[in-house]
C-alpha cells in the first residue's frame, strides 16, 4: 500500500485520510473518534474482522442490520449520524467503488448521516479506476454472493468470475463509483495495512 500516493489523491478529491499499520490500531482510532453518536453499519466484512460493533457500542448507539435483524437497515436510514462501510475497491486514484444487491449501503453512504467512514484493507486497493471496477465485479462480489449462499453464475462456475448475469439471485444490482464526498458530508479513508474483508 502507497500511503502518500493514497493520501495525495483522496485528498485532493476532498476526502479525509487516515492509516494504521493494523486493524487493532484503526479500530481504537475509530473508538477514539467516535463517541455519543448513533452509528450506523453497512454489510461489510472488514468491519466485522476488527470487532467494530462490540468495540463502537460501549460509547454510542451503533445500528447494524448482521447483528440486529432486517429491520435495522430501516433504522440506520433514519437514525445514523455516522456511517461505516467498506469498499468494494478503491483506486489509487481517489475513486471508491461498491456494488450492492438492495442499495442500503450505497444511499446511506451518500445522503443522511454527517460522516462517513470507510475501512479499507490493503487487499482492496488497486491502481486505477479500471483495475478497481475489475477488483469489485471479478474478485469482491463473487466472494460476497458465495458467502451469501447464492447460485449465481460467479459462484458455480470454475473461475469464480462476474459473468452479468440476469439471475434473480444477483447480488450486483447497482454500482456506485463515489468520486468525491456529497454536499454537507464529511467522508474518511481509513486506510489498513493489512488484508481485510472481500
Amino acid at each position: 500500500m502507497d500511503y502518500p500516493v493514497l493520501k495525495k489523491n483522496f485528498e485532493n478529491h476532498r476526502f479525509h485520510t487516515s492509516y494504521f499499520e493494523t486493524k487493532e490500531e484503526a479500530a481504537a482510532y475509530l473508538a477514539e473518534q467516535i463517541k455519543g453518536e448513533t452509528v450506523g453499519f453497512g454489510g461489510c466484512m472488514t468491519a466485522k474482522e476488527m470487532d467494530l460493533f462490540e468495540i463502537l457500542k460501549k460509547n454510542n448507539e451503533v445500528i447494524w442490520h448482521w447483528e440486529q435483524g432486517p429491520d435495522a437497515r430501516i433504522r440506520a436510514k433514519k437514525e445514523s449520524t455516522v456511517y461505516i462501510l467498506s469498499a468494494n475497491a478503491a483506486a489509487e486514484t481517489g475513486q471508491i467503488i461498491n456494488i450492492d444487491g438492495s442499495g442500503n449501503r450505497l444511499s446511506e453512504s451518500l445522503f443522511g448521516p454527517k460522516r462517513v467512514y470507510y475501512v479499507i484493507g490493503k487487499n482492496k486497493i488497486a491502481p486505477d479506476l479500471s483495475s478497481a471496477m475489475d477488483r469489485a465485479r471479478n474478485i469482491a462480489c463473487p466472494k460476497n454472493a458465495a458467502r451469501f449462499n447464492k447460485k449465481t453464475p460467479c459462484v458455480v462456475s470454475d473461475d469464480k468470475k462476474c459473468y452479468d448475469c440476469n439471475s434473480p439471485e444477483r447480488i450486483c444490482n447497482a454500482i456506485l463509483i463515489l468520486e468525491r464526498p456529497c454536499t454537507g458530508m464529511e467522508v474518511e479513508m481509513v486506510f489498513i495495512n493489512e488484508d481485510l474483508g472481500y
